[in-house]
C-alpha cells in the first residue's frame, strides 16, 4: 500500500541541483532550484528550534540531512537565539533566512519581504475547564501487551532506513490508556504533522459550512476563478478536499526527477505567498473526473479560511483558536504562516502527540469537543471518511485517508489489522492520527521515518497489537 513518499525529495533536488549546475553552466538558474532544499533547511530548523524546543544538531541529522544525501556535507546552518532565526548556506552559492514570529510560527524571508506579523512569543489565552485526555504525568501502559506494543514500535533498525519514532499516544473511551516518546521528547512538545495539517483544515473548513459561510458544493469563493468564461469557475471546494479540482498545480504523492522543478515543491519552499502562487494554476483535467494529490488545493483552502475569517493573520488565527484549539483543548500546538498572512494548512501544524490525539476524538466524537459543544456539522465526520471515486488505488477521502470503500488498498489494510470503519489523519515521514470508531479508539504514531510507504508496515502492527491488548483485558 502506497501513501505518501517525500523523504527522497530533497535528497533528488539538491543532488540534481548540482549536476545542473556543473552540465549547463551560469545560465542555469541555480538560485531558484538549490533555494527549494536551502528554505526547506532554514524554515524546518527554525520551526523545530523556536516552535518545538528541539535540539537543532539532532534535528538536523535525523530530520533533514538524510533528506539531502552526499550533498548533506554542503549544507550548514547557524541558529541565533538573539534575534530568534536560522541561516542556511548551500555550498556557500544559496542562502536562506529563516524567522520565528511569535504564535505565527516560523517562515523564509525572501528578498524584498518587509512583513513581519509579530514579535509577540505569546499565545492567545485557552481555557482548560474540560476534563483533560490526560493528567501532566507520562501515562504508563495499561498492560503488558500494551507496553510490548510500543516496544515494537520504538524498535529501531541497526542501519538505516532509520524509524525514529518519536511519540505514541493511545487513547481509549476518551482518556489516554498509554503513551510513550523518545529522548528529548515530552508530553507537550509541538511535533509536525506534515499532511496532518490536512486533515486539522478539513475541520476549519467544517466550521465555515457550520456557520453558514461556506457551502462546499458551490463554486470555492476564489475571485480570481469568479469569471463565468473561466473553466476554474467550476471547482467547487469539495473537489479541492477531496484531490479532484482538476487543478495542474504539480503533484505532492509520487516522487522522482521531474518532481525537482514541481510546481508543489516550489509553492512550498519557496513562496512567500503560496495561495498567490496556486491561484494561477490552470485546468489540467474537468473537475471530478481526475484524482490527483496536489497540496495546491489545501493552500487555496487555506486563504478561503483566511478571508472568511477577516482576511488577515491575525484574524484567522483568532478564528483558529477560538474554534477549533481552544475547545479541543489543544496545549502545545502552532499553526504556521505564510508572508502573505495565510496559515499553512497544508503541511505546517506543530502539536504535541496529544493534542494530535485530541483532535482525532473530535472526529471519533462525530465532531462535538469534549465540553459538548458541536465544532463540526452533523454528517461531516462520515462526510470525511467517503472515500473518493478516482482514489480507489490509495483511499482518499476528504482531507483524511479512509478503509471505508470495497476497494483494494482498504482491503490490505483491513487485512493488516486495521478495522473497515477506521480512517486516518496522515502525513509524510509517518505521521498518523488514526480513528477507529467501532474501537472508541485513537492512535497517534509521530517521528522522521525513512522505511518504506511512511512506516505504513509498523503502524498496521501496532494497530493490531493494541486492538488484541484490549480485547485481551475485557
Amino acid at each position: 500500500m502506497t501513501l505518501l513518499r517525500p523523504a527522497s525529495r530533497m535528497a533528488l533536488i539538491v543532488g540534481c541541483c548540482g549536476l545542473a549546475a556543473a552540465l549547463l553552466g551560469s545560465w542555469f538558474d541555480l538560485g531558484r532550484v538549490a533555494g527549494v532544499p536551502a528554505h526547506f533547511a532554514s524554515h524546518q530548523l527554525c520551526s523545530a528550534v523556536f516552535v518545538a524546543g528541539l535540539d537543532p544538531t539532532e534535528f538536523f541529522r535525523e530530520a533533514i540531512e538524510p533528506k539531502f544525501g552526499p550533498v548533506g556535507r554542503l549544507v550548514h546552518y547557524s541558529v541565533d537565539r538573539e534575534r530568534r532565526e536560522v541561516r542556511v548556506s548551500l555550498a556557500g552559492v544559496v542562502t536562506s533566512r529563516a524567522i520565528a514570529d511569535g504564535p505565527y510560527g516560523c517562515r523564509v524571508i525572501h528578498s524584498g519581504d518587509g512583513f513581519r506579523v509579530t514579535r509577540d512569543d505569546k499565545s492567545l489565552p485557552r481555557s482548560l475547564s474540560h476534563r483533560s485526555i490526560a493528567g501532566p504525568d507520562l501515562v504508563a501502559p495499561k498492560s503488558a501487551a500494551l507496553f510490548e506494543a510500543l516496544d515494537h514500535a520504538f524498535a529501531e533498525p541497526a542501519s538505516a532506513p532509520h524509524r525514529w519514532t518519536k511519540a505514541v499516544v493511545i487513547l481509549h473511551h476518551g482518556v489516554v490508556i498509554g503513551e510513550r516518546y523518545a529522548p528529548g521528547i515530552t508530553p507537550v512538545t509541538p511535533l509536525q504533522g506534515w499532511s496532518m495539517t490536512k486533515s486539522v483544515t478539513n475541520a476549519l473548513i467544517g466550521v465555515l459550512v457550520r456557520e453558514g459561510k461556506l457551502d462546499i458544493a458551490a463554486p470555492a469563493p476564489i475571485v480570481e476563478w469568479s469569471a463565468l468564461n473561466d473553466p476554474r469557475h467550476r471547482v467547487t471546494s469539495d473537489q479541492m478536499m477531496r484531490m479532484v479540482s482538476g487543478v495542474s498545480c504539480g503533484q505532492s504523492l509520487h516522487f522522482g526527477l521531474r518532481t525537482i522543478f514541481d510546481a508543489d515543491t516550489r509553492m512550498e519552499f519557496d513562496m512567500p505567498d503560496q495561495a498567490g502562487f496556486a491561484v494561477h494554476a490552470g485546468l489540467r483535467a474537468e473537475p471530478g473526473s481526475e484524482w490527483r494529490y496536489t497540496n495546491c488545493n489545501f493552500v487555496l483552502l487555506s486563504r478561503t479560511i483566511r478571508e472568511a475569517a477577516g482576511g488577515d493573520a491575525e484574524s484567522a488565527r483568532q478564528f483558529v483558536e477560538r474554534e477549533l484549539f481552544e475547545p479541543l483543548q489543544f496545549e502545545h500546538a502552532t499553526l504556521e504562516y505564510d508572508s502573505a498572512g495565510t496559515p499553512l494548512g497544508t503541511i505546517h501544524l506543530w502539536a504535541s502527540a496529544r493534542d494530535w490525539a485530541r483532535f482525532g476524538l473530535l472526529y471519533l466524537r462525530d465532531g462535538v469537543s469534549p465540553g459538548g459543544r458541536r465544532i463540526l456539522p452533523e454528517g461531516w465526520v462520515d462526510y470525511s471518511a467517503r472515500l473518493t471515486p478516482q482514489s480507489e488505488d490509495h483511499g482518499y477521502g476528504a482531507g483524511f485517508w479512509t478503509q471505508r470503500g470495497n476497494y483494494r488498498a482498504a482491503s490490505e489494510r483491513i487485512a493488516a489489522g486495521m478495522h473497515a470503519d477506521s480512517f486516518m489523519a496522515v502525513g509524510s515521514q509517518g505521521q498518523y492520527t488514526i480513528i477507529i470508531p467501532s474501537e472508541d479508539l485513537v492512535i497517534v504514531k509521530m517521528g522522521w521515518a525513512y522505511t518504506p510507504h511512511n512506516d505504513i508496515a509498523t503502524v498496521e502492527v501496532l494497530v493490531k497489537e493494541i486492538i488484541a491488548a484490549l480485547h485481551a483485558n475485557e
